[in-house]
């Protein structure tokens, strides 16, 4: 009878330790090889493990749920407990997005990234935007450069009729505004728009085009300080599971989301753009834009910029002290 009471502790236990511990689910939509993915969503989910000592863990799903754009609403509806993606994926869903995927910001994605989840913890959750998840991160890859198959990059109209392959975001408006032709196409078929003429170019970071192995496809680069343009990313996780957590599992969580998060995307989109235009070093001739070039650029995106603050003032916001406050914690990151 004893052993039989032991026993039974025994499976108690065991099974009372099993409970314990809660399995998250992460969507994954990019391959395992892409840094997204290997640098930053990988040890995010060893982090959780490691900060909530096992009691919470995250596994990645081995195949993709559905295409990017439905990743968010995965997060909303618990299709998967957390997911990742790119906002500009969701036209028009997530306006202040805006403030941080503007021209000339800065050259590094990990001070933009720290400046931008600062911001958004501040000023942008007023928005309502991301009510319906718990933000593990908001961030930006690094500046968005000019790459063209041929031509002379120089002169101030080099982009006047181009046809450039765009994806989300502003960057479309970008390229219309600077005169150049915007040809929509996902990063996957970038290759194939490049290789068979759609496309003259493309305007990329350093990484992508490398990755996505454009480099063949390619002959000139203009470098710009600042970069063209940025593009926004989340890491979110739904409501009910994150509220599903107890007290000190959320405060494990939060040490290694939110700010430290944000630092370490920008820190991988860092080293992959260094790496990236390491790879082009005798492939591709990299030329810094002119005074003529950005004096232009910056006249003719002067418009879209203050269009783009006050789309992103229609959710309530304070665009404008964002966007000053954006370009202020950039600074401080940069120890300017």
């Amino acid at each position: 009878m004893t052993h039989l009471l032991t026993a039974t502790a025994l499976v108690c236990s065991l099974a009372g330790a099993a409970s314990a511990q809660t399995v998250l689910t992460v969507a994954n939509w990019l391959p395992p090889s892409h840094p997204l993915v290997s640098e930053l969503i990988v040890p995010m989910t060893e982090q959780i493990g490691e900060a909530t000592g096992g009691e919470v863990t995250a596994n990645i799903l081995p195949a993709p749920l559905g295409p990017p754009q439905a990743h968010f609403d995965f997060a909303v509806n618990g299709v998967a407990d957390i997911t990742f993606g790119v906002q500009g994926y969701n036209p028009g869903r997530f306006k202040t997005t805006n403030i941080v995927e503007l021209p000339f910001l800065g050259d590094s994605a990990e001070n933009i990234s720290v400046a931008y989840w600062r911001v958004f913890d501040e000023m942008l959750r007023d928005a309502g935007e991301y009510d319906d998840v718990k933000v593990l991160a908001v961030f930006s890859h690094g500046p968005g450069e000019i790459f063209l198959k041929s031509g002379e990059v120089s002169e101030p109209d080099v982009l006047q009729g181009v046809k450039l392959r765009v994806g989300g975001g502003i960057v479309h408006e970008v390229v219309s505004a600077l005169g150049a032709v915007p040809v929509e196409g996902p990063s996957s078929k970038a290759y194939e728009l490049l290789s068979q003429g759609v496309a003259d170019g493309i305007l990329f970071p350093y990484e992508s085009v490398n990755f996505f192995k454009l480099i063949p496809q390619l002959e000139q680069a203009i470098s710009v300080p600042g970069g063209l343009y940025n593009t926004s990313f989340y890491i979110v996780m739904n409501k009910a599971k994150w509220e599903s957590l107890d007290p000190e599992q959320q405060d494990a969580i939060d040490t290694v989301t939110g700010e430290a998060l944000a630092r370490m995307a920008g820190r991988m989109w860092d080293e992959a753009d260094a790496a990236g235009k390491a790879a082009m070093e005798g492939e591709i001739a990299i030329t810094p834009a002119t005074e003529a070039q950005l004096s232009a650029w910056e006249s003719a995106l002067s418009p879209l910029v203050q269009a783009k603050l006050e789309e992103a003032a229609e959710t309530g916001v304070d665009a404008q002290a964002a966007y000053e406050m954006l370009q202020a914690e950039i600074a401080k990151e940069a120890g300017e």
